[in-house]
């Protein structure tokens, strides 16, 4: 069964970057769309950024445009999330998920809702200081 584990997150003040990294056991990522999902306290989560199973295409949300970077190493089984000019409501608990497209048409299509995905890491925390 796969088994996805977050690490890299922190404190860092605003403007400066940190890359998050997904690592995956148990499974090849080869055949799975990854998402970076975030839940700051008392809001609901949501996607900062996908990746596709196929081709690599990206999507983001329009918070965190030109400022994250998603890329994928299935053969190091290792999804990164690089961050740069964080701000202080980019602060959340990161998530990354793993979901196998329902069609073929869809493996170059991310997902972009959280009940697509099947597999969750437990979270790692960024805090953006002022």
């Amino acid at each position: 069964q796969l088994q996805l584990v977050e690490s890299g997150g922190g404190l860092v003040q605003a403007g400066g970057s940190l890359r998050v990294s997904c690592a995956a056991s148990g499974s090849t990522l080869d055949y799975y769309a990854i998402g970076w999902f975030r839940q700051a306290p008392g809001k609901e989560r949501e996607m900062v950024s996908c990746i596709s199973s196929k081709d690599d295409n990206t999507n983001y949300a329009d918070s965190v445009k030109d400022r994250f970077t998603v890329s994928r190493d299935n053969a190091r089984r290792t999804v990164i999330l690089q961050m740069n000019s964080l701000k202080p409501e980019d602060t959340a608990v990161y998530y990354c998920a793993a979901g196998i497209p329902g069609t073929v048409a869809a493996m170059t299509q991310c997902l972009t809702m959280p009940f697509e995905y099947d597999y969750w890491g437990q979270g790692t925390q960024v805090t953006v200081s002022s």
